[in-house]
């Protein structure tokens, strides 16, 4: 072997990720089904928000833990005004990116929240500055959630100094659908060094660096992370944002633009780019195909080669604009840089397919995006993707999901001869809240705690 092939393995290789330092929702699929909460946490004064997470730290798990315990886990995360109100140095503060800095609130703009989705129709606390420490427990049983909260809840409950603003159980069984009714978060990116055998359809594993601060990323090089070391690295950025799901509008409009349910499956399934089952049309593109959909070894076993012209998967299904994979782009775009680990979570109420009218009752998702830069990697999604048409040679178009729909917004099919052009479709997902949050690892979680600074 040459020198040179020599360097190229040293660049090429699997870095050895820290797995017993890096908390297990980064690199640990959420269960299916399964249960759970998210907490969130005002610190009052800097010394109960270090006996906060002194006390939590034993509990959180970590991705070498995970390996081999399947129960439920506890993860933690911090805002830029958690981190101002635990005291940390003011260079550290510094050193963390100015997204993460501003808060989602002040980024509206960039994420095109606007008219009902904009911060001052977000329900509290969410955008007011007070969510500090957010408490997330994740488990694949009700009786291990119930055990995991009460832990989390024996150890915040009596510290002065520390306020608890809210709780949200969520979750989906059996079949961990979303509130319209699909299969979800079937579709991530495998990361180079993790802990998950590779998947048919993953593509190439993405380098551990884009996702988890520390390590190269797809440059070669790792991103600039928050200081001290002891801080920054094995962390990584969380985005959060809760949507109200409007099911009987989403059901409404597939009644009022196909002639029969068979009609109305199919649209849905254009609308997302995938069947209910998760069946993709890719694989599917004429009925559904529920056991391909239940199958993870078949279900993301697809690329767009052969459906340049979406025929099959429409260019402006939310699918595909959330990962466009080998899509031809109108703008050139490197879609690796651009992958993010997604932990959403279904909250209330079940689909139901003949709700066509609002029954009360909520129902929603909370989107939770992971990455060693993720407030900038939904930032750009969000402008780029989501609310916009012009990567795809769609114009105006928007996500037909996701988007905030103006008067008289269009979702276009493409067939041959003519293309198919929808029109009046709605805003089906509201912001409702939303933070950029820090994840550290828990060897920040001790340092954030007061071990190895000084604390006031």
């Amino acid at each position: 072997m040459t020198i040179i092939d020599t360097l190229k393995n040293l660049v090429h290789s699997s870095p050895k990720l820290e797995l017993d330092d890096i908390q297990a929702t980064i690199l640990f699929k959420r269960p299916d089904p399964y249960y759970g909460t998210h907490v969130l946490l005002k610190i009052i004064d800097a010394a109960g928000g270090r006996a906060l997470l002194s006390r939590l730290a034993p509990h959180v798990r970590s991705a070498a833990d995970a390996r081999i315990n399947t129960t439920a886990w506890i993860a933690v995360a911090l805002s830029h005004a958690g981190l101002v109100a635990l005291d940390i140095p003011e260079d550290s503060l510094a050193s963390f990116p100015a997204a993460f800095r501003a808060g989602m609130a002040a980024r509206a703009d960039r994420l095109q929240d606007f008219g009902a989705s904009a911060p001052a129709n977000w329900e509290a606390p969410y955008g007011s500055g007070d969510v500090h420490v957010t408490i997330s427990i994740f488990a694949p049983d009700e009786a291990s959630w119930k055990h995991a909260l009460a832990t989390a809840q024996n150890e915040f409950k009596d510290i002065d100094g520390v306020t608890l603003l809210g709780m949200h159980d969520f979750g989906a069984q059996p079949d961990s659908l979303n509130p319209f009714g699909y299969r979800d978060n079937i579709s991530n990116p495998a990361i180079d060094g993790g802990i998950e055998d590779l998947l048919p359809g993953q593509g190439d594993a993405i380098k551990a660096g884009e996702l988890i601060l520390g390590y190269p990323g797809e440059s070669g090089v790792p991103m600039a992370m928050p200081q001290p070391e002891a801080l920054g690295r094995n962390g990584t950025f969380v985005v959060i944002r809760k949507y109200q799901a409007d099911a009987a509008a989403f059901n409404r409009f597939l009644r009022d633009n196909a002639d029969d349910e068979a009609g109305q499956e199919l649209l849905a399934a254009k609308l997302v780019g995938r069947w209910r089952s998760g069946a993709p049309l890719t694989l599917a593109p004429e009925k559904d195909d529920p056991a391909l959909g239940a199958d993870p070894k078949r279900n993301n076993d697809f690329t767009y080669k052969d459906d340049q012209a979406g025929l099959q998967a429409p260019h402006g299904c939310h699918m595909r604009r959330m990962n466009p994979r080998d899509s031809k782009l109108a703008v050139l775009t490197d879609v690796n840089i651009h992958r993010i680990i997604r932990r959403s979570t279904t909250f209330g109420a079940p689909w139901r397919a003949d709700l066509l009218e609002d029954d009360g009752q909520e129902r929603g998702l909370f989107f939770i995006g992971i990455s060693a830069k993720a407030p900038e990697t939904v930032e750009f999604m969000q402008a780029e993707w989501v609310d916009h048409g012009n990567f795809m040679d769609l114009g105006k178009e928007r996500d037909p999901i996701l988007g905030q729909q103006d008067e008289d917004s269009t979702f276009t099919i493409q067939k041959r001869p003519v293309r198919q052009r929808i029109h009046g479709i709605q805003t089906f997902c509201t912001v409702r809240g939303g933070e950029y949050l820090f994840m550290p690892s828990l060897t920040a979680l001790r340092w954030l705690a007061g071990e190895g600074r000084e604390t006031a």
